[in-house]
């Protein structure tokens, strides 16, 4: 599943739940915790079913829902038409996302788990979250994070590096992917097409998304650029001849070419294709 983009809608405006997949995101949250007042939860769970439920609702793309309370908003979100997978924040164990599916198993529905990590704690056991076995993919939050730390944030991240790195790794050994924190500054385009490229650059498949506008920079921040996908083409069919001649590595404008840059190669040319 292509998940290059992950965009948040409130849960308690129908009529915003409605439109969010035609922002064009690969996949849209019906958000049930941060974006929700506490008052107003009930109110959205009943909104997000209905919305759900609705003949005429009919999205393509994946439709998530991001729980808050999994005891009081499976059982409403679930009784009709479910979601096509869940969000679980602030996952700090195995067991969360273990608990979370058997919930919705109970209530008649297997789904996927999409498990935000974004605590020191969920930092520290992302490996075991990831090898859940509902666990889909793992979202690495650097907001909660730095308040959870008490890190000041900075333009450069320095500060949620290691943390940033450690979800990414840790859910490229799952085999599940990996989606990386939100920008923050809605009206900085750039600033958004240039952390993404970087969270392209450490490994991960797609960034989260709070506003309709940040969709398209940050496809086309996923999408390799002319001059990667002409080197990957190059050292595809360059890989075919050597493979002919029996050579395992071989040199394009002087640059040596072994498997892991073949690979690399291999993951551009991909992408391009997923991103048509």
């Amino acid at each position: 599943m292509l998940r290059r983009s992950v965009m948040f809608t409130p849960g308690d405006r129908p009529e915003m739940l409605r439109k969010a997949p035609g922002a064009g995101a690969d996949t849209v949250v019906f958000d049930l915790e941060d974006a929700v007042a506490p008052s107003r939860k009930g109110e959205a769970r009943k909104a997000v079913g209905e919305v759900l439920s609705d003949p005429e609702f009919e999205p393509d793309c994946e439709v998530c829902v991001r729980v808050a309370e999994p005891g009081e908003d499976l059982p409403v979100v679930l009784d009709g038409t479910a979601p096509d997978s869940l969000m679980l924040p602030k996952a700090t164990g195995r067991e969360d996302v273990e608990a979370l599916a058997s919930l919705a198993s109970e209530l008649g529905e297997s789904l996927p788990v999409i498990a935000l990590i974004e605590s020191a704690a969920g930092v520290l056991v992302a490996p075991e979250v990831a090898a859940a076995e509902a666990t889909d993919a793992l979202c690495f939050g650097a907001e909660d994070l730095a308040a959870d730390v008490g890190a000041t944030r900075t333009s450069d991240g320095t500060e949620v590096l290691y943390a940033r790195e450690r979800v990414v790794i840790a859910a490229s050994a799952a085999g599940v992917d990996a989606i990386d924190t939100v920008y923050t500054d809605i009206e900085d385009t750039d600033g958004l097409a240039a952390e993404t490229r970087f969270a392209a650059g450490l490994g991960y498949d797609g960034k989260m998304a709070i506003h309709p506008t940040q969709v398209g920079p940050i496809h086309e921040a996923f999408a390799p650029t002319e001059e990667e996908l002409t080197w990957a083409e190059r050292v595809l069919a360059a890989r075919e001849a050597a493979d002919r001649e029996g050579r395992g590595v071989f040199r394009i404008d002087g640059e040596m070419i072994d498997a892991p840059l073949i690979a690399r190669a291999e993951r551009l040319v991909e992408r391009a294709a997923r991103d048509q």
